[in-house]
């Protein structure tokens, strides 16, 4: 999954497969994190948005979509 950066103070960079429906989001501070069941219209608006951190903290962190923490490069 390729991750396009993204200007924001929370978020360094967006990842989306839609035929998944798997939206990667890698946080400045916290790490890689992985929502599932993400609509492409909610990824769209996301990449659209004036505000991406705004965008996904109305949108996607306290919606309906399950998350958990990647580990990448650990053995």
């Amino acid at each position: 999954m390729t991750m396009v950066p993204v200007s924001s103070s929370n978020l360094g960079a967006v990842g989306y497969d839609a035929a998944s429906q798997i939206l990667r989001v890698a946080f400045i501070t916290t790490g890689l994190y992985e929502y599932s069941g993400v609509p492409a219209s909610m990824h769209a608006g996301l990449m659209s948005a004036s505000s991406h951190g705004s965008d996904f903290d109305a949108h996607i962190k306290n919606g309906p979509y399950p998350c958990r923490k990647i580990e990448i490069g650990r053995a």
